[in-house]
């Protein structure tokens, strides 16, 4: 009892690291280059220290450092500390912004549960180019911080026309629709309960005449109005996100569901 409740005081402040090897008891991994670098330039740990590795397949386990140096750490996979759950089914759809509130946008997205990141080109959208790699990485710091034991999939920009075609019909796409014609988001989310479902937020120019009428000629689009204010994209991302959590996501308690 004495050796569990160390082993759980220690998590409190233990560095999670994102791994895609496969994660479990007595086996020993290699991490990244990039991953030595941050434990043992930035982090300064040695070997004996433990840290939290985790995957979407796997949950998280707790690992002690063998190994360790800028280019190559190598880890024992102690014991399970959390197993393996399902993130709620929610894509936010987004028309890419500027650099420093792209950033903003996509590590709040990422801590509010996002299971799915997908670009979308807009008539006025700023710019249809994306560095993915480096979303990439943000999305696995955020992951890492947020306690996540998942890293949302970014999926490449489309035009929203093509987007819509191929859509399922099964998913609700809830669009936030800057011109206030919707009902409230909480009384939208509470009326439209779903396993699946899609926000789409559109860029900082709005959505064109083309764009809306298209979006409301589509069966399983339901607009959204998040109040009289004109919100600036990634605010609204925050705000959708957050009340979404709160009625039909992971923020409910067990009670409520």
């Amino acid at each position: 009892m004495k050796e569990d409740k160390e082993i759980k005081t220690q998590n409190k402040t233990k560095i999670r690291i994102w791994t895609s090897t496969l994660l479990q008891k007595g086996s020993v991994i290699t991490l990244s280059e990039d991953q030595s670098h941050y434990l043992c330039n930035v982090m300064r740990l040695k070997n004996g220290m433990e840290i939290l590795c985790f995957n979407a397949r796997d949950g998280e386990y707790l690992t002690q450092i063998i190994k360790i140096s800028k280019k190559e750490t190598q880890i024992r996979v102690l014991e399970q500390t959390r197993a393996a759950t399902q993130t709620p089914d929610i894509w936010l759809m987004f028309s890419p912004i500027k650099k420093d509130r792209m950033d903003f946008l996509i590590e709040k997205a990422v801590e509010l549960g996002i299971k799915k990141l997908v670009p979308v080109i807009t008539q006025y959208g700023i710019t249809d180019k994306l560095r993915s790699e480096r979303i990439i990485l943000q999305m696995v710091e955020a992951s890492q911080q947020s306690e996540r034991l998942d890293v949302p999939e970014l999926k490449i920009p489309q035009k929203l026309e093509a987007i819509l075609d191929n859509w399922d019909q099964s998913r609700i796409l809830f669009f936030m629709d800057e011109r206030r014609d919707g009902k409230s988001c909480a009384q939208v989310f509470n009326e439209n309960h779903s396993e699946k479902v899609a926000i789409l937020v559109g860029p900082e120019g709005g959505f064109s005449e083309q764009e809306a009428k298209l979006l409301y000629s589509k069966p399983f689009v339901i607009p959204v109005s998040l109040g009289p204010r004109i919100l600036r994209a990634e605010t609204a991302v925050v705000a959708s996100l957050s009340i979404w959590q709160a009625v039909s996501g992971d923020w409910k308690s067990k009670e409520e569901l």
